[in-house]
């Protein structure tokens, strides 16, 4: 069953909390007058290369691994921010965490996070347990995991420090949980253990539905249809979703048939219920280009590329039919060549033609963003059409890091500092 759920330009909504079938969902909200419709024009912009020529692949390829200091200073050049607007940007930044805390609205999640900062081992530990436990199929790992996440920490530490009385409910939960599942030697380890083996279910259960409320808070639906009628009162509000499907990427050919024929229905549904004839203001849907092939990497590129390039298409022009937005999701930072190359082939195909609901994910994170976003400029301008583009941070910096240390690159393909 694919779950789903939202983001936001403006306020971050819940994903899909996962149910146990692979597929979930989670939309991304935009507020039609924040849109980023239009490519930005004169991106090239930090001195790193020639501005009168078109980008090129060549070039972004260059700057994969490119010096980060070289690159910042030409960033910092480019911005030609003076004291006055730092001041600005900064005045602005802390009046919105100021409205957001005055707001009065402060969920269990923010209250937990609060107290158990992601700077804390017991904070780490949670963030561990609550996205480990969305991925383990059976029960007695769901056990080891959680005796494996809650027995080392001090959860004593944080009684009663939180003004939430759901929170310091919670911190007794997990002490005495950590004190169940701990080790003790002689009698008391004997019975303990007989507590242990009872309470096991009792303590996954409880866990399980701890690890919901917080996933509540990231996932707005089980399905495409719960998903749009929990999303509805934001609708009403002058919001609209970009659906994004959650889980991991396809292992085999039947998961990206199966993730096919999910995106294929979601985009059925969406517009169904889709109103207004501004593709701007309509939802969309964002597709996961590695759940559409099992091998979606470099040495496969001769026989995958035509295959995933193929159930991209289908699922664009039944976007372009729908009037929806159709955004391709980012990867990992190795992939970045492939995502290229899989979208020039869709968006190239004359079936698309005049249509301005194709866009792309770029992460601003990775070295490499400003160089695409001016690719993406002159592929918009080649083919005689807009292309959506939605920046955003990027996800798992720190698996990128690891990865170019193992492989002992000469430097990371993302920002470091």
């Amino acid at each position: 069953m694919p779950v789903f759920a939202p983001r936001t330009l403006r306020a971050a909504l819940p994903r899909v909390f996962p149910a146990p079938a692979p597929t979930l969902w989670r939309p991304t909200l935009l507020r039609q007058r924040d849109a980023i419709f239009t490519p930005v024009p004169e991106a090239r912009s930090l001195g790193l290369w020639p501005k009168e020529e078109p980008m090129t692949r060549s070039a972004i390829h260059e700057m994969t691994l490119a010096d980060e200091a070289e690159i910042v200073r030409g960033l910092a050049g480019a911005t030609a921010l003076d004291t006055d607007a730092r001041a600005r940007i900064s005045d602005r930044a802390a009046g919105l965490v100021r409205d957001v805390r005055n707001s009065g609205k402060i969920g269990m999640m923010e209250a937990l996070l609060a107290e158990y900062g992601l700077s804390t081992e017991e904070g780490v530990a949670l963030m561990c347990l609550a996205e480990a436990m969305l991925r383990v199929p059976d029960a007695p790992t769901v056990d080891a995991l959680i005796k494996d996440k809650i027995t080392p920490h001090d959860w004593g530490a944080h009684l009663g420090d939180s003004g939430s009385i759901l929170v310091n409910a919670s911190t007794w939960g997990l002490m005495l949980t950590g004190r169940v599942l701990g080790e003790e030697t002689g009698v008391v380890g004997v019975l303990q253990g007989l507590v242990r083996r009872l309470g096991e279910p009792v303590i996954r259960k409880a866990v399980g539905q701890a690890m919901a409320e917080m996933g509540a808070q990231f996932v707005l639906g089980r399905s495409i249809e719960e998903a749009m009628s929990r999303g509805r009162g934001m609708t009403a509000k002058g919001y609209t979703y970009s659906y994004d499907m959650l889980g991991e990427a396809a292992r085999t050919d039947q998961d990206a048939q199966r993730y096919h024929r999910a995106y294929a229905a979601a985009i059925a549904s969406i517009a169904a219920a889709a109103e207004g004839d501004d593709i701007r203001a309509r939802p969309g849907i964002s597709v996961k280009l590695s759940a559409l092939h099992p091998r979606y990497e470099w040495p496969q590129r001769k026989t995958m590329l035509p295959v995933l390039a193929e159930r991209l298409a289908t699922l664009a022009e039944a976007a372009k039919d729908a009037g929806l937005g159709f955004n391709i999701d980012a990867e990992e930072a190795d992939r970045l060549d492939l995502s290229l190359d899989v979208i020039e082939t869709v968006l190239s195909r004359p079936a698309l033609a005049g249509w301005d609901g194709f866009g792309v994910v770029v992460q601003a994170f990775g070295k490499r963003a400003l160089p695409v976003i001016d690719w993406l400029y002159a592929l918009a301008e080649r083919l005689d059409r807009r292309i959506m583009v939605r920046l955003v941070k990027g996800a798992y910096w720190d698996t990128e890091v690891k990865r170019a240390q193992v492989l002992g690159l000469e430097d990371y393909p993302v920002f470091t500092r």
